[in-house]
């Protein structure tokens, strides 16, 4: 479907990016898609999917807040690993998880699915809360210097991607 703008704004506590896009799916197809991170590889250009650590919490329920995933990740030929904790599970509307290192900071990933007439509209948001240092390794592993930048445009990819998917989901079903 169509997306909406998309926004980068800095905040009080980090740069935040949102993306937003319009998904002819229902709400709880949509969000049991994003909340199951083992999946995120199908729609994602960055993210390779990866596994839950301890019980697979993805169904029935979804994962609940505390739940611990390990992230694959590539750019190019470059590879790296994250450690995810799901901080907010709220189906079939919110799920967010944080990549946190330590005294480094680290990031918020949320998804907020609204229900429209035709579906729902799903909106993507990064919180960056990383330190100097940490954008600094960030860089060294990645090779992106501009973070916001690049994850919002990985971000409009892996919503029309999302959309794709879950609106064949819903036609099929």
């Amino acid at each position: 479907m169509t997306k909406s703008a998309d926004m980068i704004k800095t905040m009080d506590d980090g740069e935040m990016v949102s993306v937003s896009r319009k998904v002819a799916a229902p709400v709880d197809v949509v969000w049991q898609m994003v909340s199951d991170l083992s999946r995120m590889g199908d729609w994602s250009p960055e993210n390779d999917g990866g596994s839950w650590r301890g019980a697979d919490p993805t169904w029935p329920g979804g994962p609940s807040v505390g739940s611990v995933f390990r992230g694959d990740n590539h750019r190019g030929r470059r590879t790296w690993k994250t450690k995810v904790t799901v901080i907010d599970s709220d189906p079939p509307r919110r799920f967010a998880f944080r990549l946190k290192i330590g005294a480094l900071g680290g990031c918020d990933w949320i998804y907020d699915i609204e229900p429209t007439d035709a579906g729902c509209c799903v909106t993507e948001s990064w919180i960056d809360e990383r330190t100097r240092a940490l954008k600094f390794v960030g860089w060294l592993f990645t090779g992106v210097s501009d973070r916001a930048s690049h994850n919002r445009a990985n971000m409009e990819a892996t919503l029309e991607h999302l959309a794709m998917a879950a609106e064949g989901v819903s036609r099929s079903d």
